[in-house]
């Protein structure tokens, strides 16, 4: 760390205001906002382990100058964060891009003949506005139903006064053509307040008046008007049948839940207006390593500063802090008062659930791009100094149960993605007893001995382990005589001490360890260079845990019928292919046995004895034991 930023930092005030944190070239890397100034920037350098923000390799080798601005509120810091980003456009900061990503719906209501418009922002104007709609197909179907069944015009102002005649929308019976005819705005003004009373989802409101003009025009014998009016309440009834009930109440919500994976983020926000729930949209942002609920709070921040639609109520998955101060702010921007929720139960909480699902998906469905997969395998060169980018990974774990069934796996990956085809299995067959060290070496030595005949190494091993698992991974190395290959041990998170009073459990972070280098080196905790290695690590784990579980499962059934008299390896094989369980063979009847393919009735009467008769001898020899248990304590 510089003499200048150490200074800055040792001299940061106690008040509410805005940092920037600057490179050696004073661009601007992040703005944040604080009520303690001092408290949060120190934090983010903060040594000690286990802090979610302890991302101290990034910001000591990027950011040379931190400038702050202090203010009155906390309100205050929140516009300022806001112009300050829009401003600078940092690098470390999500910040909404594409302008045009809110499709809406405008009905100017003091015109005189109103028509819908589709529009990309709310405006104070005095018009009504619905929406956001999610796609422009969603908006497309709203549309149809109202030009067919509501019938307000279509065309612009300047048609509306200039036409003559009327067009072919009034031909089909789409629209009444007040451009060429003397309509009343009384009955004009009758379908505008309808169309006001769809798009909000008002249901009871508006069935109530079709159904009385079907009445009112059937008592005047006016049968065609009221089939029109019957058939128009029947398509609007189908359409908000299908808009999903969420809330008992009738409210407006925006509910913003996040999916992360190392530096790549998702934020969702699922709109629920008049307690149905019309849609949502996803934004995706990748380079974010600040933690989760600093990035969500600056979202909705930035969300609503460009006049969007601001709801009553606001739900969010993670507390970001400041709640109080942002609910003023969107409160003062929407004239009346805005809640800001994190719901810990109740069907506000399942609304977050039904967000949180759509960002995962929507996060699924974004694949890295490969320029995005260079640019991390770069990263993880320089922060892990290897010699060359590491485009083949492979990653190793040992599993056991109590010593025995000894498995390893390999798990591979291929330009920053999985590569499945390149996934290995492992028994291992040099010891009997737990040793993680001799197995870990034992698996080396058989891959990379077979990758020098086969000339297929990796450029980068990862071991799961530390300094002893790492060392027995090198001797392997050196034993099969493969060179060129970097080898690091990904060490997990573990409990440390507490010295602090009792205020809680401190972790360690993730720590890679290298070969030569006594000391590990702790990547961000956020980054995406750590999420890779801890993603492969993980499924190292799980592919060795399910062989483990697997081989375990085999060998018990092996166990139970290889003593039955008569079943030899051909019956087994039968047994188990149609029964498919050790659990289902014993409680087959003999007539289900008698029918595997192989078996007769005598067989089967063996089989069957046998088994339940193991049976009541294990239940016998435990009950003899626990009697043996319970005379030895008497006599004691």
């Amino acid at each position: 760390m510089n003499s200048q930023l150490e200074e800055k930092l040792a001299g940061l005030p106690v008040g509410t205001g805005v940092y920037l944190m600057k490179d050696r070239h004073g661009e601007v890397l992040y703005v944040g906002k604080a009520v303690n100034l001092r408290s949060r920037v120190r934090s983010y350098f903060a040594k000690a382990g286990g802090d979610s923000r302890a991302f101290i390799p990034l910001l000591e080798g990027l950011v040379a100058d931190i400038d702050k601005v202090l203010v009155r509120s906390e309100k205050e810091a929140l516009l300022l964060e806001n112009e300050l980003i829009k401003k600078y456009r940092p690098r470390f900061n999500v910040q909404l891009r594409d302008d045009k990503s809110f499709i809406c719906l405008r009905l100017d209501v003091a015109h005189p003949y109103p028509r819908l418009e589709v529009v990309r922002r709310f405006k104070r104007d005095g018009a009504v506005y619905f929406g956001p709609y999610s796609s422009a197909s969603s908006i497309r179907e709203s549309l149809r139903i109202i030009n067919r069944y509501f019938q307000l015009r279509t065309c612009s102002d300047y048609a509306l006064q200039n036409r003559r005649r009327p067009c072919l929308l009034y031909q089909i019976g789409r629209c009444p053509a007040p451009c060429g005819y003397p309509i009343a705005q009384e009955e004009y003004r009758r379908s505008v307040e309808e169309v006001i009373l769809f798009l909000h989802g008002k249901t009871p409101e508006l069935t109530e008046g079709l159904q009385w003009r079907i009445q009112d025009a059937a008592g005047k014998l006016n049968f065609e008007e009221a089939a029109r009016v019957r058939d128009q309440l029947r398509a609007i009834q189908r359409s908000l049948e299908r808009q999903q009930v969420a809330l008992s109440e009738p409210i407006d919500e925006d509910v913003f839940s996040l999916h992360r994976e190392g530096d790549r983020l998702v934020i969702y926000a699922l709109y629920v207006r008049v307690g149905r729930i019309t849609g949502g949209q996803a934004f995706s942002f990748s380079g974010q390593e600040f933690p989760n609920e600093e990035l969500l709070g600056s979202f909705v921040n930035l969300y609503y500063a460009d006049e969007n639609f601001i709801p009553k109520e606001v739900l969010l998955s993670v507390d970001p802090g400041g709640l109080e101060s942002l609910s003023a702010l969107l409160s003062e921007r929407k004239g009346e008062r805005v809640r800001i929720l994190v719901p810990k139960r109740g069907e506000k909480v399942d609304l977050v659930r039904i967000s949180q699902r759509n960002a995962e998906q929507a996060f699924r469905e974004r694949k890295r791009t490969k320029e995005e997969a260079d640019q991390l395998l770069e990263s993880l060169q320089r922060r892990l100094h290897l010699p060359v980018i590491p485009r083949r990974i492979e990653c190793y774990d040992v599993s056991h149960f109590q010593g025995s069934t000894i498995v390893a796996s390999l798990v591979a990956m291929t330009d920053g993605e999985i590569d499945k085809s390149r996934y290995r299995r492992f028994k291992i067959k040099s010891i009997n007893a737990q040793d993680d060290f001799a197995s870990m070496h034992e698996v080396l030595l058989r891959r990379l001995s077979r990758g020098i005949r086969e000339n297929d190494l990796p450029d980068l091993v990862v071991i799961d382990g530390g300094k002893g698992q790492l060392a027995s991974a090198l001797a392997a190395m050196k034993d099969a005589g493969a060179s060129g290959i970097e080898m690091v041990g990904l060490a997990k998170s573990r409990d440390l001490e507490v010295h602090d009073n009792g205020k809680g459990a401190v972790r360690s972070p993730e720590r890679v360890f290298l070969a030569n280098r006594k000391d590990p080196i702790v990547l961000p905790q956020s980054s995406a260079e750590l999420f890779l290695l801890t993603r492969l690590r993980d499924e190292a784990h799980r592919f060795a845990i399910t062989f483990q579980q697997s081989l375990m499962r085999r060998r018990n059934l092996r166990s139970a019928l290889e003593d039955i008299p008569g079943v030899g390896g051909g019956r087994k094989k039968a047994l188990l292919k149609h029964f498919g369980s050790l659990k289902r063979v014993r409680g087959a009847s003999i007539e289900e046995l008698a029918a595997v393919e192989g078996l007769g009735s005598a067989v089967a009467e063996r089989i069957h004895a046998f088994l339940h008769g193991a049976a009541r001898d294990n239940v016998e020899s435990e009950d003899a034991i626990r009697e043996a248990s319970l005379e030895d304590a008497k006599a004691v």
